[in-house]
Order: structure tokens, then C-alpha cells, then sequence
């Protein structure tokens, strides 16, 4: 008897095989066109290097290959090299734009959960860290389930305001849950009221196992924050009115995980920071530390963060790319500018 495939399963089994040509034509590119070695393709797509024979060999038999490369995704992979070279980057994906930023988001949290699931498919234990951003939020829910329990997952941020109320992108628990893998997450505020609270909290155990994890960690994943009137970190209610300001007069143009920085990248210090019980990033990284961000918004910060070096890793889509590469206005397609109603948390 003919074995009947669900309709979700026959879904994910094309979109798979979609991944595979997305794939294929990436390691084609670099081997046929960049002139890269098997081992440097490799390591360019985070995959074994008998992976990379294999996905080289599926491009030419799916006629990928010609005297061009003619697959689809042709634009996007010219556009990875170049952000490569023009960042430093050590790791970029970028993916097709579509007409809304909603579409591209989920996109790009797509790339992600890849991503991440090929790290995940090892049984040598991996540990990846997590900011709690959107895209972080869809990821959870696109991750194939699976059973790693060797595996470890560790937040980069807290999970509540300094009032106690909780976060709307707190993702590391059903993720973990999602994939079988321990969870180490980081039940605090973002900010908290006074110093002395920060103090308390970062001596307790819980903290300093996580921050254990993080230093010695394979990953480390977020998303960025733009720094203006209707800045997430303020709307999400981490910070207030008074503190968003200081940042803005002192430059601020970006945030990861709270953390503030000028137009050159600068670390920002004072004001919520003295508070802040997130894990900074490092400059320069000291293992692979991802942007998975889209929209035009985020693009000074993005460009901000790479110029810094906090961060060498991306994924992202193609308008956002063209727009780090200054090839279209970055402000193309902003809504009006914001100014104060609210009031503070």
C-alpha cells in the first residue's frame, strides 16, 4: 500500500529541497565563480566540506550552472560577497526581499532557523546565545523539532521590565524545548531599578552559570535596535523617556541586547548601562556573533555595529544588503517621524 504523506509533511519536505538548490547555488558560486577552495566554501557555509561536494555536484545536475550562474538567488550571492569583503564578515546570507516588511522578517528568521538546525544536527555539544528580538520569536516556531539533548541554549538578555512585567520576545525556553536541548535562560529585568539590584542578581549562581555558557559559546545570535523618539528598547518599556533621551544626545544610533552605540560603533557607557544586565557584545568577537535583522530603520545601526566590529556575521535581505552597500537611500520608505505621547514605564 502507497504510503499517504501529510500535507504539512510534503510542504516541508519542498521547502527543504528548496533550501538544497538555495544551497547548491551559494557553494557553485564560490567554488565556480570565487575561485574558493572546498574546505573555504565550506567554512563560508557552515557546512562539512563532503556537504559542499555534494551540493556542487547537485548544481550542475540541476543545470545551475552555466557560463553565469542562473539560479534565482544569483543577486543575493553577488551581494553576500560583497558585504563580506566590504564588513569582514565571516559568515553573510542574504535572501530574497518581497513587498512587505513582515514577509521579509520571517525570511530572514527562516535563513536562521536553518542555520541553526545545521548546527544542531552534530552530536559534538554546541552552545548557542540568544537576544530576545522578533525575528528570534519566529525562529522558535520554525525550527523543525528534533532531540538534541546534548546541546545547550543560553539567553543573552533578561525577560522583563524593572517592573516585573514580562517580555513579548522571551524565546530561549520554547526553543530549547522545540529542539530537546537544556535551557539556561535569564529570569531578570533588562534594566533594573538600581544598581545595587544588578549587583544582586549577577551574583547568584544562575547568573554565572549563563555567563559560563556565553563566554565559551559556538554562537551568539540577535537582532539589532534603531536608536530614536519610538526606539524598541523604549517602547518594550526597558528603558524610560529620560534615559532614551541621554542616549540620543550622547549618539546613540543602535542597540544590542540594550546596548547602545554611536555612528562609528562605539560602545555608549552611563545612563541605563549602569543598570543593564544583558551580556555586552565584544569588539572585536571572539567567536561567530550573528545580525539577523531586515528593514530600512536598522540599516545606520546595522552599518554601525559592523563598523565597530560588534559583531562579523549576517543574514539579512536584499534590500536591507543593497542598502548597507549604499546602493538605495536608507531612509526609502520610513514612516513619518515620531514624537513623544507616551509616558514613561
Amino acid at each position: 500500500m502507497a504510503k499517504i504523506t501529510p500535507p504539512g509533511d510534503k510542504g516541508k519536505a519542498e521547502e527543504n529541497s528548496a533550501r538544497k538548490l538555495d544551497q547548491a547555488a551559494r557553494a557553485a558560486w564560490l567554488y565556480h565563480a570565487k575561485g574558493q577552495r572546498q574546505d573555504e566554501v565550506a567554512r563560508t557555509l557552515n557546512v562539512s566540506r563532503q556537504n559542499v561536494q555534494r551540493l556542487i555536484a547537485l548544481a550542475s545536475t540541476e543545470n545551475l550552472i552555466r557560463f553565469q550562474l542562473v539560479h534565482h538567488l544569483a543577486s543575493a550571492i553577488e551581494l553576500e560577497e560583497r558585504l563580506r569583503s566590504r564588513f569582514g564578515l565571516v559568515y553573510c546570507e542574504v535572501v530574497p526581499s518581497v513587498a512587505d516588511e513582515e514577509g521579509n522578517a520571517l525570511s530572514v528568521a527562516t535563513a536562521l532557523a536553518y542555520y541553526i538546525e545545521n548546527m544542531l544536527q552534530g552530536d559534538t555539544p554546541v552552545t548557542i546565545g540568544m537576544g530576545g528580538y522578533r525575528i528570534m520569536r519566529q525562529v522558535a516556531a520554525l525550527v523543525t523539532p528534533m532531540q538534541r539533548p546534548m546541546h545547550h541554549f543560553v539567553a543573552l538578555m533578561g525577560n522583563m521590565t524593572r517592573h516585573g512585567r514580562a517580555s513579548h520576545y522571551d524565546v530561549i525556553m520554547g526553543l530549547a524545548e522545540r529542539v530537546g536541548a537544556e535551557c539556561y535562560p535569564l529570569p531578570m529585568p533588562v534594566v533594573t531599578g538600581s544598581v545595587q539590584e544588578k549587583n544582586v542578581l549577577q551574583q547568584q549562581m544562575a547568573f554565572k552559570t549563563s555567563a559560563s555558557l556565553v563566554d565559551s559559546a559556538d554562537l551568539l545570535v540577535s537582532g539589532v535596535g534603531y536608536m530614536a523618539p519610538d526606539a524598541p528598547l523604549y517602547r518594550d518599556g526597558f528603558i524610560v523617556q529620560e534615559e532614551l533621551q541621554q542616549m540620543l544626545d550622547d549618539g546613540a544610533v543602535g542597540e544590542i541586547l540594550g546596548h547602545c552605540f554611536d555612528a562609528s560603533g562605539r560602545l555608549l557607557t552611563g545612563g541605563h548601562h549602569e543598570r543593564l544586565t544583558s551580556f555586552a557584545p565584544l569588539s572585536p568577537p571572539r567567536r561567530r556573533t550573528m545580525i539577523a535583522q531586515t528593514g530600512y530603520r536598522r540599516v545606520p545601526a546595522i552599518k554601525a555595529a559592523f563598523g565597530g566590529k560588534l559583531a562579523n556575521c549576517l543574514i539579512t535581505d536584499e534590500a536591507t544588503a543593497r542598502a548597507l552597500l549604499d546602493e538605495q537611500p536608507a531612509g526609502e520608505g520610513l514612516p513619518p517621524p515620531f514624537h513623544f505621547t507616551a509616558t514613561s514605564d
